[in-house]
């Protein structure tokens, strides 16, 4: 039997501005992960549902990234969903203007990092590798 061939780290990407998701997105396809970019909670749910864990066909991912505050389900409302489903993958939250209540419901649920926006994106791209546990990961 071959062993397998490593493959990229799978991250799901939820942002509702395009703009930002498009930035987003080739930041980690150049730092060497794929990025599966959705637009709002109510995709991200959808695929979180889709995914082997829940029965679906679709492998999970190693990683979840996403904002907040989107049209639909928050980020909150769609981690809360994979840990009922029983997905265990890191997740890291991005909000502009989240508050204290906010955040500390993110840690309650288990978030592994927190970033405002503006990211910057050198720091996405190390938070990213750390909370995924990537080769190359820088502590800050």
């Amino acid at each position: 039997m071959m062993p397998s061939e490593p493959h990229p780290l799978r991250i799901l990407l939820a942002e509702d501005d395009e703009e930002m998701r498009s930035l987003l997105t080739l930041t980690l396809v150049r730092a060497g992960f794929a990025v599966v970019a959705l637009e709002d909670g109510y995709e991200l749910a959808d695929y979180v549902s889709l995914t082997r864990v829940c029965g679906g066909p679709l492998s999970p991912p190693d990683l979840i990234l996403s904002d907040i505050q989107m049209p639909g389900r928050t980020g909150l409302e769609v981690l809360a969903q994979t840990q009922a489903a029983g997905l265990a993958c890191p997740v890291i939250l991005l909000s502009s203007f989240a508050d204290e209540e906010t955040r500390e419901e993110a840690r309650r649920l288990g978030v592994r990092a927190f970033l405002d926006k503006p990211v910057d994106l050198e720091v996405l791209r190390d938070t990213v590798r750390e909370a995924a546990g990537a080769p190359g990961a820088s502590l800050r």
